[in-house]
């Protein structure tokens, strides 16, 4: 009875995440396991055909891969939508694309970033008016700029000023989907290995250096719990459309010119919302400070050099790695290896805001948390959900004609679609999210152990986890680098 009527005074409302749609084209197949299941009945029907049951037995190791790879599932996927991965795998090991070295002698261009794969296209403009770094990505046509958030710790505000705070950070994300020319927003929460400076300067200016026993003790404390502590930063990247943004872009003068002032609107508009949601806002990072992020998320080794002498490392053109490898499961960089997890099932009951504090606070491992939200303009969202409506309602009725039993995961996700809908009616805006988590270690060995520990706090998050294999150099610039990139 207690813990009813405490749960009763819980003033904090529960939320609830739509399921992990796995709706394929007919029938819940997808379009590999329709063309594997097509060939092999193709097969079938050819042999029998032309040379009768004989025949069907000669072509059967044909028709059995085909029932097999589409039908048996490994790691989440079957067999035949790994194909593509693997493909892609097989070509980038046969032409030599799984490592990178920085070539020394050789210049970069100007204004170019110094980062491995198709991420060395982007590229860095300086805005003279406020003084931020907006990086340009001429292949997904974005703009982005990265600001610097302090929050206080969410999980120790009262219920009521929670629930303020969630409404708050609701309407900046509704804001971004009304804007209809933001392509991302990159929400990053990362763990840096904490040089002790904060401590000690903070000792310097407010403690009683008198040499009696408790400032001696408090002194040595310090001495030894700073360089073996750890801090948590967060940024909110903003990426500008500018393809959707090309009327306005044009207004302001074209060029990168005229894009990064619209970008400055949206980058005001985002201020004024974050600080209406009592986030305090940083600033927009600068070149020096973006390139700090950078270094550090490639050489963690360095962080703590780089935090003592702040005159060091603040330069984008030599921010980037100087050798990566990328393996099946994990990526190697300048002093550490990293594993991006995909956060591929949300919780599917009720869950409070905070859930993911078991992830956030996982102590002694170094870890980015990165939450990318997509916002879908209200008319594409309604033309989106009118058709995933009308194909449910067409496999439901597919499947009542040929006699397949309705399971639940079909009715819970048309009743989450029903939702999102009454939402989108109501003026809520769509977001597509996705969640990735990226683990670092010194070691190969320190890195298994780090990963086993992130997805046990997953669990106890209520969310699955999934490691991204044969995609991991990719899947790192999405999770760690905070330039909206997509996997």
């Amino acid at each position: 009875m207690e813990t009813d009527r405490n749960r009763a005074d819980y003033r904090l409302p529960p939320m609830q995440f739509s399921r992990l749609t796995k709706r394929g084209i007919m029938l819940g197949l997808s379009l590999p396991q329709l063309i594997a299941l097509s060939i092999g009945t193709l097969t079938i029907v050819t042999a029998l055909y032309t040379t009768g049951a004989s025949g069907v037995a000669w072509t059967s190791p044909i028709w059995v891969t085909a029932a097999v790879i589409a039908g048996i599932p490994i790691g989440g996927r079957k067999i035949v939508e790994w194909m593509p991965v693997v493909t892609r795998w097989a070509w980038r090991s046969g032409c030599e694309q799984l490592t990178y070295r920085r070539r020394i002698i050789r210049p970069r261009p100007v204004g170019t970033l110094s980062l491995p794969g198709d991420a060395a296209a982007l590229r860095e403009w300086n805005d003279p008016e406020s003084g931020a770094v907006m990086i340009h990505d001429p292949h997904a046509h974005t703009l982005t700029a990265v600001v610097a958030v302090l929050h206080p710790a969410f999980a120790l505000l009262d219920p009521d000023e929670q629930h303020r705070r969630v409404v708050g950070w609701g309407r900046v994300l509704a804001g971004a989907c009304r804007s209809g020319r933001i392509a991302r927003l990159q929400v990053s929460e990362r763990t840096l290995p904490d040089s002790g400076t904060g401590l000690s300067e903070w000792w310097e200016g407010h403690g009683i250096d008198d040499d009696s026993w408790a400032a001696t003790t408090y002194r040595d404390l310090i001495e030894r719990a700073g360089p073996a502590g750890e801090r948590h930063s967060t940024t909110i990247a903003l990426a500008l459309d500018l393809s959707a943004a090309s009327r306005q872009v044009r207004t302001q003068g074209g060029g990168m010119r005229g894009a990064a002032t619209v970008l400055r609107q949206e980058m005001t508009a985002l201020t004024g919302a974050l600080r209406a949601a009592d986030l305090t806002v940083g600033g927009w990072l600068t070149a020096d400070e973006l390139a700090v992020i950078l270094r550090t998320a490639y050489d963690p080794a360095v962080g703590i050099d780089l935090e003592r002498h702040p005159l060091v490392g603040r330069s984008l053109a030599t921010a980037g790695p100087v050798a990566v490898a990328e393996s099946w499961d994990h990526l190697r960089t300048d002093s550490a290896f990293h594993a991006v997890l995909w956060i591929s099932e949300w919780p599917r009951s009720q869950v409070f805001p905070g859930f993911l504090s078991p992830l956030v606070f996982t102590n002694g491992i170094l870890r980015t948390v990165s939450l990318h939200y997509l916002p879908v303009h209200a008319d594409q969202a309604a033309r989106d959900l009118r058709k995933k409506k009308t194909e449910l309602i067409s496999d439901a009725h597919q499947r009542t004609r040929i006699g397949q039993i309705e399971d639940a995961g079909a009715s819970a996700e048309y009743d989450d679609l029903l939702h999102q809908e009454a939402d989108l009616t109501a003026g809520h805006g769509v977001l597509r999210t996705t969640g990735l988590v990226c683990v670092t270690a010194a070691t190969v060995d320190e890195l298994d152990a780090a990963v086993a520990s992130i997805e046990q706090a997953a669990i106890q998050a209520s969310c699955e986890t999934r490691r991204l294999i044969g995609q991991q150099a990719q899947a790192f610039t999405a999770a760690a680098l905070p330039l909206c990139r997509s996997v």
